[in-house]
């Protein structure tokens, strides 16, 4: 089915973005949300980023009014007749989001397809108080939408392979790189970059290095910025949701470090509330050093050592974990590692990496760091059957890739 109008529920940053990626491909949209003032914001949203092409010389001012005249404001459903595709960005909740599909299902055409940019509720869930199950998948858009090129797709229990095959064309009428991902918590690459930061966390609170010396070990390794400063940026609140999500379904390798309810409860959000693992208002960081010595003094932390090995290992674990639970092919997670997250593309992804340095380094490294931080490192079994059967990586000729 080809798309030729959208609709976009959600005004807000993240809706906005989506909207403005819509109409930059040619495409009419109805950007909705609950009052004028809120889809005004939104508008003002689209209309700034465009503006920044023109400035940049990249737009005629002409061109942006053209665009601008494809996306047009609602706060109620009287232009949803006809469109084709329908992306929710609200709030992250599942009974909110079942109304909402519910709400459309009344007044679209039966054709619709319903797609969520959650970022970690389960899509079988918000499809399963729908009429059509197999029109409503996941359509996951990396912030800011705009400038991110990946879009995970993941089908829920009921999705058909009609309504697949439709996103992932549509996502790359978008010019985006979509990678279909089956459906599990995290999805993809919340599920292998929450396993990186966390661990970061760990190190910090148990005293193995200072904030700038982590961030600074991984932004050497390659990383855009460190675990510590993208923590901030996409809020301490919203990683403690998305590691309660984490933790409820893979257990206690998903267990969050105890700094991030610390700093939750001290209502240090990150960059949003100004001081998050760092203090953006006078960049004293006194506030963190007196949490993190209560949490030693009460809690017994010992000191440990820290290496940037320690924090990528993680990454890497959940990465073959994913691939020998069938959640993405070995490609597709490196692609959506390097444009999802930054992962420095001259290692071409987690699983290339660890064929670079030999899957047999990989194993070793996440044993010693089993026996000496616990058991968040247990190694994936398909690593130990890789190097048992000689799929050492590039120095094998055969590792997740062939050489």
């Amino acid at each position: 089915m080809y798309i030729y109008k959208a609709a976009v529920i959600g005004a807000g940053t993240m809706g906005a973005g989506i909207a403005q990626v819509i109409t930059y491909s040619g495409l009419p949209v109805i950007l909705r949300d609950v009052n004028q003032e809120a889809v005004d914001r939104g508008l003002a949203t689209i209309r700034k980023i465009y503006q920044t092409r023109v400035n940049k010389g990249k737009m005629t001012a002409s061109e942006l009014e053209q665009k601008m005249a494809l996306v047009t404001g609602a706060t109620d459903n009287s232009g949803f007749s006809d469109v084709d595709i329908v992306i929710e960005a609200i709030y992250e909740d599942v009974v909110v989001k079942q109304k909402l599909f519910q709400e459309l299902e009344a007044v679209c055409p039966e054709t619709t397809i319903f797609a969520s940019n959650t970022s970690s509720l389960p899509i079988s869930a918000i499809a399963s108080a729908t009429k059509k199950p197999e029109k409503v998948i996941g359509m996951h858009f990396f912030n800011p939408a705009p400038v991110m090129k990946l879009v995970e797709v993941i089908p829920g229990l009921g999705t058909s392979d009609e309504t697949i095959d439709d996103v992932v064309l549509f996502s790359e009428s978008l010019r985006k790189i979509p990678i279909r991902v089956q459906e599990c918590a995290g999805f993809l690459v919340n599920r292998l970059l929450m396993p990186y930061l966390n661990e970061a966390a760990i190190a910090l609170e148990e005293g193995a290095a200072t904030a700038k010396e982590i961030d600074a070990a991984l932004v050497a390794f390659g990383m855009p910025m460190g675990p510590l400063t993208l923590f901030d940026l996409v809020g301490i609140d919203v990683s403690v949701k998305v590691a309660d999500i984490l933790h409820d379904a893979y257990g206690s390798r998903a267990t969050a470090a105890s700094i991030l309810g610390e700093l939750d409860q001290a209502g240090r959000f990150g960059t949003k509330s100004g001081a998050g693992f760092y203090d953006y208002k006078d960049g004293d960081q006194a506030g963190l050093e007196a949490i993190i010595q209560k949490m030693q003094t009460s809690g017994g932390l010992q000191e440990t050592k820290f290496s940037a090995n320690r924090i990528i290992m993680p990454m890497i674990n959940e990465a073959v974990i994913s691939l020998q639970e069938g959640v993405a092919s070995a490609g597709d997670i490196d692609i959506a590692m390097m444009a999802g997250t930054g992962f420095p593309q001259d290692k071409g992804g987690p699983l290339h990496y660890a064929d670079q340095i030999g899957v047999d380094v990989v194993l070793s490294e996440l044993q010693s760091l089993a026996g000496r931080l616990g058991e968040r490192f247990w190694p994936a079994p398909m690593l130990k059957r890789m190097v048992a059967g000689g799929y050492l990586g590039v120095k094998s000729g055969l590792g997740f890739f062939h050489y």
